[in-house]
Parts: structure tokens; sequence; C-alpha cells
């Protein structure tokens, strides 16, 4: 019952951020980044939902267009790192030896800074860009999912069925691929979405630092670091971004807890009634 209510709730929460970035983006009469200097600091009415900033920008559209964005870069950066951890895990780990010890070199290496330092430093390197973005979050996260993927496939590459392959003729590769890696998928999905919100998390930052995406495109962080000279009179410049970036975060874990409830053989095996 509680798994089922905690992904229920993630997925509607997820699905309300997508309805107003669709319907601000579709629906909305006001572009992101028009402006219009009559209206400057209007209050939420009819005419703007959310209101508008210090430059008359609808907040509302701004708001749905910084979804895009967030949610567009973090997850290019988890694909990108959930297949180079992938990659990297279950090969070190299947074929061990020199090679394994050399990945967890670099792993380990990676894994001594802290996320954000990581992310700061390189974004530091090659300046506010998306791409950049992509780039540094990817290689802040791929080595948890390297571990993780190497600990699952130590724990796959002995099976029976993975011997069987290997005996009918099969290539390590074909094996791994065919048949271990498979067999791993369940803890990277469980992981992907912690993943995943850290990334949301950290590209935020990155937005209010101004290493992020560059303006004019709109990003949640980038429009909380805008409303900090404003918060005293006009504090829904602030608000409408902050409860976005807190329900996308609150629904990506609750749906994380749901799957690890529901992949999680120890958890799954305490919810048995005896």
């Amino acid at each position: 019952m509680k798994l089922q209510a905690n992904a229920l709730v993630g997925l509607s929460g997820i699905g309300l951020v997508l309805v107003v970035a669709l319907v601000g983006t579709l629906a909305s009469p006001y572009g992101a980044l028009e402006t219009d200097f009559l209206n400057r600091f209007a209050a939420p009415s009819a005419s703007h939902w959310f209101g508008t900033d210090e430059y008359g920008r609808d907040v509302f559209a701004r708001v749905a267009a910084g979804s895009f964005v967030t949610l567009r870069v973090s997850l290019a950066a988890v694909a990108l790192a959930v297949a180079a951890g992938a990659l990297i895990g279950a090969t070190s780990a299947y074929f061990g030896g020199w090679l394994d010890r050399c990945a967890m070199v670099v792993v380990d290496s990676i894994m001594a800074f802290p996320g954000l330092l990581l992310v700061l430093g390189i974004m530091a390197a090659l300046g506010p860009n998306e791409s950049g973005v992509v780039f540094a979050l990817a290689i802040a996260y791929t080595p948890p999912i390297t571990r993780v993927v190497r600990s699952a496939v130590y724990a796959t590459r002995e099976k029976e069925y993975v011997v069987a392959s290997r005996i009918i003729g099969n290539g390590e590769l074909t094996t791994l691929f065919r048949h271990v890696l498979p067999n791993c998928i369940t803890p990277v999905i469980v992981i992907s979405t912690s993943v995943f919100t850290a990334a949301v998390l950290s590209e935020t930052a990155l937005s209010f630092l101004g290493l992020g995406v560059p303006p004019p495109a709109p990003s949640w962080g980038s429009m909380l670091a805008d409303s900090r000279n404003y918060l005293g009179l006009n504090p829904w410049i602030a608000v409408f971004p902050g409860i976005a970036i807190t329900v996308t975060l609150l629904s990506i874990n609750l749906i994380g807890d749901a799957l690890r409830d529901r992949f999680d053989l120890r958890m799954s095996a305490l919810e048995k009634p005896a």
C-alpha cells in the first residue's frame, strides 16, 4: 500500500510539472523571453498566473520553459552517466585483473571530490554552456553507477546461465552483454532515480551561480538568482520556481523509494505477512 501511494504521488507530481510545462509553452499567450516594461512586477492575476518579473516577463511561461531546460539537461546527464557507468562497471568486474584495478583507481579518484565541487571545477574550466553542464554532471555521477553495476556483475558472472553461455561457445563480450548486463538492470534503475534527483539539484545550483545554461534561456536556478533582490516586495518571482524545484525533487524521490521497495528483496520480505 505504501509502495503504491509513493509511486502514485510521485507520478502525479511529475505529471503536474509536465502539464505546467506544456501549458506554459503551448497555450500561454506570452513568450518566456518576451518583455513588457509597463507590467514590471505585476502580481499573480488572471492575466499573469504567476505574475511578472523585473523585466515584465511572464513568470508562468518562464517556469514552464525552465522545466524543459532543467529536465533536458538532467536527463541527458543521467543517460550519459548510466551508459558510461554500466560499460565501465560491467567490463571491469567481468574481466577483473588489471582492468578492474585501473578502473577502480580512476573511479575512486573522482569520488574523492564532493560531487558539486567537482562539477563547479569542470564548469569553471569549460564556461557556462548546456553541453558543458551535461558533460560535467555525467562525470560527477558516473562513479556511483559504476560501483553499483560492478557489484551486480560480480554477483552475476558465476551464475549457472553465464557458465552455460560460455560452455556453448559464446564469446566473452556476447555473454557479458546478452546474459550478464540484462540481469543487472534492476539496481541501475533504482540508483538512476537518486542520480537524477542529484542532477536536477546540481543543475539548479549551477544556474543559480551563473555556471549553468547561459541566459537568455530560462532555468529554475537562474530565476531564483535573479529574484534575490526583490524577495521582500515581489516574492512570487522566487516562490513559483522554488515550488517547481521542490515538487520535482520530491516526486522523483518518491518514485525512487517505490522502485527500491519494489525491487529490493529484503524490503519485499519485510512487507510480506507472516
